[in-house]
């Protein structure tokens, strides 16, 4: 069956409120990681660091999983950022991705991750672990992430120095870009720590850098202060809980959609 019949036969096997859209880009950062960039349906709208749940049709049937909208809410085209899992339900079909491939999306984005779900304050951390980057990717490129906050330091943690590529990229993308670069401006940091490369400068898990305060140290910044720091989280659950009791511990309250707050934390990926 040729492509345009292939994409044909899918579009009518979708269900209705789910969107049928087209790949426009794949990069493959490492046999782990990789992204891809699809068509926005012209009606679908969402706040920047919110997921939806994109699928593909695997034997006839769609299969969904949450990920988080990588661009901001102003681009014309949606980015999402993966791992590679070899037995993954989705994932190990998701990976194998062409330019005019089809991928499902269903209509209603969510999440925490947002600029509204956050007091307004001075420096917002966001920290990430993996793929855990992609709402902050989405958050970076937004201009209103820059107009609530005077500081705004990115926090990435992999296991190898190839694993950060996708966030040098962003940072790359962001200081180049003909309008964001201004809006931006010195306002981004970029912080990334490898915890299995003995060649790159940044060493370690996150928590600990905090912990020790090195974070800190390497940043120039003062540590944890509730009337000045907010922070995001997204990673592992065991990122997640540990950074989440750092922060409390300095005095920081947790916040959501309906009540904000000092810091917030998406769970939607943790299994």
């Amino acid at each position: 069956m040729n492509a345009p019949a292939l994409k044909t036969e899918i579009e009518s096997a979708v269900p209705a409120g789910v969107y049928a859209e087209t790949v426009t880009a794949v990069e493959h950062y490492t046999d782990r990681l990789f992204r891809f960039r699809m068509t926005r349906p012209a009606d679908f709208r969402f706040r920047s660091g919110e997921f939806a749940m994109i699928g593909l049709m695997v034997e006839g049937k769609p299969i969904y999983r949450a990920y988080s909208v990588a661009s901001p809410a102003w681009d014309e085209e949606l980015e999402f950022f993966s791992i590679k899992v070899p037995d993954g339900p989705l994932t190990s079909h998701l990976q194998n991705l062409k330019v005019g491939d089809t991928v499902l999306m269903r209509k209603k984005p969510t999440g925490t991750l947002v600029n509204d779900a956050l007091i307004a304050g001075k420096r917002v951390y966001m920290f990430s672990t993996g793929t855990g980057i992609a709402p902050f990717a989405s958050l970076i490129r937004d201009p209103e992430t820059f107009e609530k906050f005077d500081e705004v330091i990115l926090c990435h943690t992999c296991r190898e120095v190839a694993e950060l590529q996708y966030g040098f990229d962003l940072v790359d993308e962001i200081r180049n870009h003909e309008f964001l670069s201004e809006i931006v401006g010195v306002k981004l940091k970029h912080y990334a720590t490898v915890t299995r490369d003995a060649n790159y400068p940044h060493q370690g898990r996150i928590t600990d850098n905090i912990r020790s305060g090195k974070l800190f140290a390497d940043l120039g910044v003062a540590p944890f202060d509730r009337a000045v720091d907010r922070a995001m989280i997204c990673g592992s659950a065991d990122m997640l809980k540990e950074t989440k009791q750092l922060l409390i511990d300095a005095g920081l309250e947790e916040g959501a959609n309906n009540r904000p707050g000092e810091f917030v934390i998406e769970r939607a990926f943790v299994g």
